[in-house]
């Protein structure tokens, strides 16, 4: 019976010291700071993206304000808590008050 005990102990020692060894972060990576260039790029890239994902969730589930447009030309839509928004340049939605916007052009 001792003996039994006395391998369980060794075996409950060594599990615990072989997985505290597992812990070990290692200190030696290295960082690589990519190029300001692409950097830049890949912002631009994920912010048109963006931009594309939001104003076509929006044609789909919101209304878009026909006879109005943005500050700049912006398509308007209209959510379903009535209220009025434009989406900018990195894909976020702009609310607007309705004095804010602007009459569309008409064709002739």
């Amino acid at each position: 019976m001792k003996t039994l005990i006395k391998t369980l102990l060794v075996a409950l020692g060594t599990s615990i010291s072989v997985g505290s060894f597992a812990q070990d972060k290692k200190k030696d990576t290295i960082k690589i700071n990519p190029d300001p260039e692409i950097k830049k790029a890949a912002k631009k890239v994920g912010n048109k993206t963006a931009e594309i994902a939001v104003k076509g969730a929006s044609k789909i589930i919101d209304k878009t304000y026909k006879g109005k447009m943005g500050p700049s030309g912006e398509t308007i839509y209209i959510d379903n808590k009535s209220r009025y928004y434009y989406v900018n340049a990195k894909g976020a939605k702009v609310h607007l008050p309705k004095s804010k916007l602007k009459n569309k052009p008409e064709n002739p």
